[in-house]
């Protein structure tokens, strides 16, 4: 972080702790009648309040945040907020109990946290705002240095600095023949000028795109920075397969881009998720237990065959596992290969199984699949095994489901997109579905799914 940014990060630490305890001190005065600054004791308390909020706060700052959130125009705000925010109460609430604070009322202690998350979250995005509009000297001057870059890719790559908070002031072209600038920066010229430019302008960053610059020449432009003492970052190529999530890792002295990064690809939430799964089936299945028992007679009672239905599908990394579901029909075809669909009015399918496919009470037995760790309660759905072969065959990336474990209800079912397969847009739509969540999985967006698989509208498509 340079001097700027430190100055810009500063200054927006200054202004949340300022919010923080003009928050608490106007809620005290509100919320205490004989409140009065004359009042040694009273002050004494709210100093010692004061105290333990803005250290709460710090250690929020310091261990749970990081300079991302305020750099960042794609982080988490809303996210980063009601974690603090939990966080807040819990650390707040628990000093207060081991300290026996008892001269304030415990709704004291928490409407001030409250509040302040409140006005920080709408002021933040408001104060950036301003400060790239009114105060863009206070943003790193940048100069970019690169070969083939046309007005289009250079647009955006300055439109895309000025969020993270640069000011793309010039750029040197790696070329003998020097490109028309349509961009009117206010340096420009090659490589070999950078030395003058360094020394006639106040540079506070250089990034070098990579791409089609000679490598001796890229370790030169860097000797030279360095001489002057100017930051140096590298822009490696993109690479080949573009999508939203790619990340790049130092492996030794290599830089390795991780192609198709999922928010399930790291640890802590991977452990995170498996709990949830976890502890949500064993709960389902201990509630519903009763109701399991009443299907499983009502099966019994109305046709011939097993009570469970155990077809194989397809998992995570294409393994086979057997799928657990209530029997809705009266032929069991062989649950390893067989290949007819369920079709509209399935002369197959029993009464009971009826109520129970529009329902989507079959799929309960799945969170069985679940505790065993083959499904998880939300994700993409498991496909038969010839139905995996055919998408694989006519959508592109279809494998790349198989990235996670299927799910008992999943993004592209509460879209309406379940039931048939015979559409390429069917087909396409549910895969594009599957993906998007892969890539943007979040503990948000799993209730979000699992509250409109029980309250949406999804089920009128179910047969």
């Amino acid at each position: 972080m340079n001097s700027k940014n430190r100055y810009v990060l500063i200054n927006l630490l200054a202004f949340e702790f300022i919010l923080l305890n003009v928050v608490l001190v106007v809620c005290l005065m509100f919320r205490l009648p004989d409140f009065s600054f004359s009042d040694t004791a009273i002050l004494l308390n709210m100093v010692r309040l004061i105290g333990i909020y803005n250290l709460t706060w710090l250690v929020i700052i310091l261990y749970i945040r990081n300079n991302e959130f305020y750099f960042n125009p794609d982080y988490g705000y809303f996210k980063s907020i009601v974690t603090s925010l939990f966080f807040f109460v819990g650390f707040v609430m628990s000093v207060v109990i081991l300290l026996k604070i008892r001269y304030f009322p415990r709704s004291t202690f928490i409407i001030p946290i409250f509040i302040f998350s409140y006005l920080n979250l709408i002021s933040h995005k408001y104060l950036l705002h301003y400060l790239k509009k009114r105060a863009s000297h206070l943003f790193s001057d940048t100069l970019l240095i690169g070969s083939g870059y046309d007005s289009e890719n250079l647009k955006g790559f300055t439109n895309a600095m000025t969020q993270y908070g640069y000011n793309v002031i010039g750029y040197l072209e790696d070329k003998k023949e020097l490109v028309k600038n349509e961009l009117d920066m206010s340096v420009f010229g090659a490589v070999d000028d950078l030395p003058k430019v360094l020394k006639d302008r106040k540079i506070d960053e250089i990034f070098i795109a990579m791409s089609g610059v000679e490598h001796e020449k890229i370790l030169a432009t860097i000797k030279i920075a360095d001489s002057f003492g100017v930051r140096v970052k590298l822009i490696p190529a993109n690479p080949l397969l573009m999508s939203k999530n790619y990340k790049a890792v130092a492996m030794g002295d290599l830089a390795v881009f991780k192609l198709r990064e999922s928010p399930l690809d790291h640890f802590s939430t991977a452990i995170l998720k498996r709990l949830f799964d976890f502890c949500f089936a064993l709960v389902t299945l201990i509630l519903l237990s009763p109701v399991f028992l009443i299907i499983a007679i009502l099966i019994r009672l109305d046709s011939k065959g097993p009570i469970f239905y155990t077809p194989y599908r397809k998992g995570e990394a294409a393994d086979t596992f057997k799928c657990y579901k209530f029997r809705t029909m009266s032929v069991t075809e062989d649950p390893l290969h067989n290949a007819k669909s369920t079709v509209v009015n399935d002369p197959r399918i029993t009464r009971i199984g009826k109520y129970l496919r529009k329902a989507d009470l079959d799929e309960l037995p799945q969170f069985y699949n679940v505790l065993k760790g083959e499904m998880s309660v939300i994700g993409p759905r498991p496909h038969r095994v010839n139905l995996q072969d055919d998408f694989r065959k006519s959508v592109n990336d279809y494998m790349v489901r198989g990235y996670v474990k299927p799910g008992i209800t999943g993004w592209a079912q509460v879209n309406g997109w379940r039931g048939p397969t015979i559409t390429d847009e069917q087909k396409s739509q549910r895969v594009k579905h599957d993906l998007w969540y892969i890539e943007n999985w979040s503990p948000w967006l799993d209730a979000k799914i699992i509250f409109l698989t029980i309250f949406g509208s999804h089920h009128k498509k179910a047969f």
